[in-house]
């Protein structure tokens, strides 16, 4: 069954066969973060006007064919975002090979996109590399023809990693790992409430045979005593080691102690260490009460996350743009995550790296060496001998979001490790100017990570108007360093704090402020502490709120957002929940776009999909409110559809911060601090502090593959002060994956479609 593949996707002078196959071969067990791609590949697949297929119980599917290969339409992945999927493990031999060729070529499969782990793209791999002696071997045995083996000639090959280990070389992210994270701070959030109101000590064991980063990024993200994984065995006399750790901190008033075990960790001659030694030993040795928890396959299941959602859609429309650009003579490869960006792979150089390297796989990224430093640098208190005389003030500005306490937490411990004196300033600038500043401990912020809002209090107030008040307590309490934590007021406040340095030259400090707030509008940065976990609750609400209209059919719901003037949430929780339409700000509707958004509706309940769902940023626009679209929607909608409304509002700011916040605000923190330890030395003239140039106060934000600091004048001028955003922002780059995947009549612009990379030149420092 062949078709012409359209003009935009054809290679010059090659004939292309437009037949596209999705494969779930040889999975890593059960991942149902996968459907997020599976369901782009097929509806981006069927936007270019490629036929696309379903491979059911992987590579054995493919050999067994029949219904196994069966076409895939549209409707077909529908409320697939918030489902899973099995996975079949199974492998072939050589005249299973030969078979599944067979079926391929029969059915006119040129293209093979395979979403699994290593041993999926390794045997993908593989079957790419014999294809021309598959063909040759069918023919020969009759069960081809020559016009049937010249019309399927190549096969061409796109890998998507789906595994919770996070363990494929030549990404920062595998589909599925942002999940289990999420699986595994639920557990341990549990745990903590338990284990604090008997004083007990849990061992909880995940998932990681050879790669340690779930252990890892789950004691970044709970503040672990201690966490043992495969790559880096502890020390001889390792026992020894932890009894003390945990005696230490018992010492200082902690009623909980929290071990973290990969189920792959191993001492430095190779025994293994399970989560039963672990608790033999704390109980013989101390005798405290001491409970294990083996997590297992509950790792694997449940809701994807926003994250896994949004990752597993971009991955997909940039695999089937990869399939449809290749040609003959190009290599089969990976589309994967560098920082915020799409990048594409050689798949062997990949499967080189990991036959020959799997053990120390994840000590090539720098996002796990990251990880690795952070912890130990902040799991256990170190300080040196020498005091720093320097005094560093921590404040909260805006309005409170989850992860701001995982930032001042980490904050606090790099700089008392740096030797420092760390203040905290409590009720934002009103609290700055009112002499609100009192020392802050390691053990202070003990436990801090996993809360929400804002410890220290916080308040929306710029300091523009107590700069005179603000100068003397500068000076009253000797403060020789300011870490901002906040939203657009933060940055504003900076800004307002720069400016007066030509006044008061108190305000000639270092400065350096930690992008945190819900609406992700803070110029520098392409993500702020608090963004992911406000995502996560309006995902998680729209898929209720979708699944209510299950039982009643022809119900459309419109939703609003928060993000004061910034689309961000709006457009990615448009994404990752399957809505039709996410009006924002940022790009302009008419009544005329309503018009057709409710035609487009109006078609669909046609369809064996009879549900609706439209997201609204709050200020999107001063006239089209979201009772006007209500309204609108409702009446248009006489005798099709019924509509239902809801405003989020301020749950979008509560809740426990989710794995990416906690890691990223940890992470950040400790940062800023390093930064702000090197500008001090530099700023050092004369006996005192002197800091009057633009680079020393900046903003630290990621920006596509880097943590960076940027001065906050440089930033004015990429600033809309008027509506609080940036005036250019990345997330708008794929706004119209959304509609096409709500099956819009668009056009894809590919003009930024992801070129071949190579394996040595990653990394993101970011990671999850």
């Amino acid at each position: 069954m062949l078709h012409d593949i359209p003009s935009k996707f054809m290679s010059q002078g090659t004939e292309r066969a437009s037949s596209m196959f999705r494969a779930q071969g040889q999975l890593s067990e059960f991942d149902g973060c996968m459907n997020a791609a599976v369901r782009a590949t097929v509806r981006v697949g069927l936007y270019t006007g490629a036929k696309v297929y379903f491979v059911h119980e992987g590579y054995q599917g493919l050999v067994d064919g029949g219904e196994n290969i069966r076409p895939a339409t549209w409707e077909s992945v529908s409320m697939m975002l918030q489902l899973v999927t099995p996975a079949a493990r199974t492998s072939a031999s050589r005249d299973g090979r030969m078979t599944a060729a067979c079926n391929l070529v029969k059915l006119g499969i040129t293209n093979l996109c395979v979403i699994g782990g290593d041993g999926s793209l390794t045997g993908a791999n593989a079957f790419r590399t014999e294809w021309s002696g598959l063909l040759h071997d069918l023919v020969r045995a009759g069960r081809i023809t020559d016009e049937e083996a010249k019309k399927s000639s190549h096969l061409n090959i796109v890998g998507m990693v789906g595994s919770i280990d996070n363990d494929f070389c030549g990404t920062d992210m595998t589909i599925g790992t942002d999940s289990a994270l999420h699986r595994i701070i639920e557990v341990v959030d549990a745990i903590t409430t338990t284990a604090q109101s008997h004083q007990r000590t849990f061992i909880l064991e995940v998932m990681g045979r050879h790669c340690g980063y779930l252990a890892l990024v789950t004691a970044l993200a709970c503040g672990a005593d201690w966490v043992f994984i495969p790559e880096m065995p502890p020390d001889e006399g390792w026992e020894n080691h932890l009894c003390r750790r945990l005696q230490d901190q018992r010492a200082r008033g902690s009623r909980l102690n929290v071990i973290i075990v990969a189920e792959g960790a191993m001492s430095r001659d190779g025994k293994p260490i399970s989560s039963e030694q672990i608790k033999k030993l704390v109980t013989d040795r101390l005798g405290f009460d001491t409970r294990t928890t083996v997590l297992g396959h509950v790792q694997r299941g449940g809701t994807p996350s926003a994250f896994d959602r949004i990752l597993g859609s971009r991955m997909g429309v940039e695999a089937v743009m990869a399939l449809l650009e290749a040609t003959p003579d190009t290599p089969a490869c990976v589309v994967s995550l560098s920082g915020n960006q799409a990048v594409r792979l050689p798949l062997m150089e990949c499967v080189v790296a990991l036959n020959y390297q799997h053990l120390i796989l994840s000590m090539m990224c720098r996002s796990f060496e990251n990880n690795w430093n952070t912890y130990k640098q902040l799991a256990h208190i170190n300080p040196p001998d020498v005091k720093s005389n320097i005094n560093v003030a921590i404040v909260n500005i805006g309005a409170p979001c989850a992860g701001m306490n995982a930032a001042v937490r980490s904050a606090v411990r790099m700089g008392i490790i740096q030797g420092h004196t760390m203040l905290a300033v409590h009720d934002g600038f009103d609290g700055l100017a009112h002499g609100q500043v009192s020392p802050i401990t390691w053990t202070s912020v003990s436990g801090w990570t996993g809360k929400g809002g804002s410890m220290l209090g916080t308040k929306r107030s710029l300091p523009g108007k107590m700069l005179e008040e603000i100068s003397m307590n500068i000076a009253k309490f000797n403060i020789h360093a300011l870490v901002i934590v906040g939203g657009f007021e933060a940055y504003v406040g900076g800004l307002e704090l720069v400016q007066a340095r030509e006044t008061y030259e108190e305000m000639c400090i270092p400065m350096v402020v930690i992008p945190a707030t819900v609406s992700n509008n803070v110029p520098g940065s392409d993500f702020s502490i608090g963004a992911d976990t406000a995502l996560n609750t309006i995902t998680s609400t729209c898929d209720r709120i979708k699944q209510s209209a299950a039982g009643t059919k022809r119900r459309v719901f419109i939703v609003e957002t928060m993000g004061g003037y910034c689309g961000y949430l709006a457009t990615m929780a448009g994404l990752a929940a399957g809505a039709d339409a996410a009006y924002i700000f940022e790009e302009k509707f008419s009544i005329k776009d309503l018009e057709v958004n409710v035609e487009h509706l109006v078609e669909k309940m046609k369809t064996t999909v009879k549900r609706g769902l439209i997201l609204r940023n709050e200020n999107s626009n001063a006239n089209y409110t979201t009772d006007f679209i209500f309204n609108l929607y409702s009446e248009e909608g006489k005798g099709i559809f019924d509509c239902r409304k809801n405003v989020l509002g301020h749950m979008q700011q509560g809740g426990t911060p989710t794995p990416f916040d906690r890691n990223f605000g940890t992470k950040m923190g400790a940062k800023s601090v390093l930064w702000l330890t090197e500008k001090l030395k530099e700023c050092y003239r004369h006996g005192r502090i002197f800091a009057n140039t633009p680079d020393s106060a900046c903003v630290l934000g990621m920006r596509k593959r880097a943590l960076t600091f940027q001065p906050l004048a440089d930033l004015k001028g990429d600033t809309d002060l008027e509506h609080r955003i940036p005036k250019t922002q990345w997330w708008l780059k794929i706004r119209p994956i959304m509609k096409i995947l709500a099956k819009y009549n668009i056009k894809l612009d590919t003009s930024e479609h992801a070129d071949m990379e190579h394996v040595i030149k990653k990394r993101s420092p970011l990671g999850k």
